[in-house]
């Protein structure tokens, strides 16, 4: 296929002239036929590597992700390109299930995204023959590796899949991955005629620091205060997200707090006005971050020591996208430590004590052994541990390892409006609003509203907005829905914005299960290791803080970074006497105004770029420069 193709494609629907690095590479193997694994760190711009050559080709791609919240952005995001795309999710009434499969079988989707266990139902894997697809895209592809930080059994039904369309190439895409799980993801997708792509896990603009403080506020606060700009600040629980944004408020840094327990509006009002810069710091758990592409974050800050190199790597790593300098800070003390093995611990508890918290769930939502397949139901944790009295932590970490065994999946809150479908035909409308006149109203402002796609597909809806056109409390459209519901009318599926534990297989005999405990030793052992190396690299302070991520990540290092703390504290030991005509040329250059690093050095007497990091680094951590949100330098006040 002629690179003008993908080209236009890229510049019609993306608005940009030239491809990321790497991504031309990928979506010419992906349209050569071949297998491709594609690791682009975070920001790398991984799905156009998969939506281009789709859109190029002629049919239907496949796309499989275990995040919902993520499918349906993407989805959305499409859509407003006017690509047609759809998602299959828990939490979906299956009525929409089967509509949604079947106009992928006719061929009115480009893309279909869909949960890995979606993939080994019979409905699915019906309507699939009669699919015309081209393609298929694995996203977070490490979930399929036992040695990856988030393993998810149904990933491994992937290959079952592949071969009822075996001519059909695949690629997987993942932020981060070491070296066995690459192999992992090879291995367990059957690639035939493999190409892999891997951008390198260093990142030249970012630089890694860590402090050890006991008073971890305090430190936070000089850190925005001498790097201007935006910021994100990662914090373990949800009631630190909260407290710290206060402190930072009245320390008259703009900030808010953000996390899976707020309402779905709270949450997208708070994101907007950070990504607007109206608010300049959000502090999280990390549930935030996922799938924004906002590229002037100048730092990110770790108020905990996170649980894996590569999760420390990917919300790092939202620092910076923009290619100017950015700053990624650990902050941690002894306690914290403590706290890491600790949590490992508690993270992997009895198997009986496993099977005790399924029987709870299955008594709570009155299951019987063999029913709920596929099922989805609104989780809140505290309400079931106290309804149980079963122990918090303990008992979120065994719904943890019932679902890496397969048995359930636990989705973070996602916002779903309310759907509606009408169910009898067009010309038994008029028989219906004859004899129920109290629900003629509703219905007709119903179809005047949302028109006759209410006859064909599930639409999402407004309840307030329906009420304010017939001027009725929303309550009142709510029960009036329900009752049409019930009279057989409509299908009337409510709003959702809570997390959703979903029933992956069947109801089990709890006291029957059958656990892989060799699988269970396996990932305590994979766990483990990623918190010693984490502890490790927090501790250790004589090698380069990028050189040590790139060796966990399977790279071979050449140079060390020059940025990252450890490199600072070298270069200071050797070097007493920083470059003072460096230093003097920059600050003649700055005291006409704030300069970005490519003015500074285009205009320097000799063109040595190390010497002038190592000067601008020398100048900034003696807080006589600063950097301003847009990564330029400038003098401090």
């Amino acid at each position: 296929m002629a690179n003008d193709v993908i080209h236009k494609i890229l510049s019609t629907y993306w608005k940009h002239k030239e491809f990321r690095p790497l991504q031309e590479d990928i979506i010419k193997s992906v349209l050569a036929g071949h297998d491709t694994l594609a690791i682009l760190p975070t920001g790398g711009g991984k799905s156009v590597c998969f939506q281009v050559p789709a859109i190029a080709l002629e049919g239907l791609c496949i796309v499989i992700t275990p995040l919902i919240a993520l499918m349906k952005d993407q989805v959305l995001q499409l859509i407003a390109k006017g690509i047609p795309a759809a998602a299959v999710h828990s939490g979906m009434h299956q009525q929409e299930v089967d509509i949604t499969l079947e106009n992928g079988a006719k061929g009115k989707y480009k893309f279909l995204y869909v949960s890995p266990e979606r993939l080994k139902t019979e409905l699915f894997l019906e309507r699939a023959k009669r699919m015309k697809i081209i393609l298929i895209a694995v996203d977070e592809a490490h979930c399929i590796s036992q040695w990856g930080y988030d393993f998810r059994p149904p990933y491994l039904q992937i290959a079952d899949f592949r071969n009822t369309i075996p001519n059909v190439p695949i690629i997987a895409l993942t932020a981060s991955a070491t070296p066995e799980v690459k192999k992992d993801i090879v291995s367990k997708l059957q690639f035939k005629n493999e190409k892999l792509f891997q951008k390198s896990f260093t990142r030249d603009n970012l630089s890694y620091s860590i402090f050890m403080e006991e008073h971890k506020e305090q430190k936070l606060l000089s850190i925005l205060n001498r790097v201007a700009g935006s910021s994100v600040v990662y914090v373990r629980n949800r009631k630190r997200t909260k407290e710290i944004a206060e402190f930072l408020n009245r320390h008259n840094i703009s900030a808010d707090y953000y996390h899976a327990g707020l309402e779905h509006n709270e949450r997208n009002e708070r994101q907007e006005a950070w990504i607007n810069n109206s608010k300049r710091v959000m502090v999280a758990t990390n549930a935030f971050g996922m799938g924004i592409d906002k590229p002037n974050v100048r730092t990110v800050v770790h108020m905990d020591v996170p649980d894996s190199p590569e999760g420390y790597y990917q919300e790092a790593g939202r620092a910076g996208r923009d290619g100017e300098l950015a700053y990624a800070v650990l902050i941690y003390n002894k306690g914290d430590i403590e706290n890491l093995n600790e949590n490992l611990e508690v993270s992997f508890p009895e198997v009986n004590f496993i099977r005790k918290v399924y029987q709870s769930l299955a008594n709570y939502y009155k299951l019987a052994v063999g029913s709920a397949y596929l099922a989805s139901f609104d989780f809140d944790l505290e309400l079931f541990t106290q309804t149980y009295q079963l122990p918090y932590r303990q008992t979120y970490y065994a719904i943890k390892k019932l679902e890496s065994e397969g048995f359930i999946q636990l989705n973070e809150a996602f916002f779903a409006p309310s759907k509606v479908f009408i169910s009898i035909d067009p010309s038994s409308i008029y028989e219906f609003q004859v004899a129920n006149p109290g629900l003629d109203k509703l219905l007709k402002t119903l179809l005047r509203t949302y028109g006759g796609e209410l006859y064909a597909n599930f639409v999402g809806i407004s309840e307030k907005q329906i009420g304010r056109n017939i001027e009725a409390h929303y309550t009142k459209v709510i029960d009036g829905l329900e009752r049409m519901a019930k009279l057989g009318v409509i299908i009337y599926d409510k709003q959702k914005e809570k997390p959703q534990i979903v029933f992956t297989t069947p109801r089990q005999d709890a006291g029957k299960m059958a656990f892989n405990l060799v699988l269970y030793e396996k990932l305590k052992s994979t766990a483990t290791l990623q918190v010693s190396t984490m502890i490790d690299y927090v501790s250790q302070s004589a090698l380069c803080r990028n050189s040590f991520l790139l060796k966990y990540f399977g790279e071979t290092p050449t140079v060390n970074c020059g940025k990252c703390d450890v490199c600072l504290k070298n270069k200071r030991a050797f070097d007493d006497k920083p470059n003072l005509s460096y230093h003097e040329e920059i600050l003649a250059l700055l005291k006409t105004g704030p300069k970005n690093y490519e003015y500074i050095l285009a205009n320097i007497s000799q063109k040595r770029s190390k010497d002038l990091n190592d000067s601008l680094r020398s100048l900034h951590e003696r807080e006589i420069i600063k950097t301003t949100p847009d990564g330029f330098f400038s003098l401090t006040d």
